[in-house]
């Protein structure tokens, strides 16, 4: 399973989780800092991803257009960078599930 962080989540926290989610990406480092959320949407469809992100728009995305891509939202305001690789990896088997779900199309991850 790879993920690819929306812009609102920093994209140190790639290595950290690397052993869960190998070949996951960022959306800065795909060059796509600053891009409108359609286009970060395409990104996480055509690279096979479920999109993690803060931002609310991302989730009515998710229902009205379904998935592909499934989204990951973390409805935990700001938090830090440790923060965020805690609750990737202590939801781990929460997220694996949801991702093979065939009819789920977002998750709300809290702390």
């Amino acid at each position: 399973m790879r993920l690819l962080l929306d812009e609102n989540l920093s994209e140190s926290v790639l290595p950290a989780i690397a052993d869960l989610y190998p070949e996951s990406l960022h959306v800065r480092l795909l060059g796509a800092g600053g891009a409108p959320d359609d286009m970060v949407w395409r990104l996480a469809k055509e690279h096979g991803c479920v999109l993690v992100t803060r931002d609310e728009d991302f989730l009515r995305l998710s229902i009205v257009r379904g998935a592909p891509p499934k989204v990951v939202w973390l409805a935990v305001g700001n938090c830090s960078n440790q923060e965020l690789d805690r609750i990737l990896r202590t939801r781990y088997q929460a997220i694996e599930q949801f991702h093979r779900h065939e009819q789920a199309t977002f998750l709300t991850l809290g702390f």
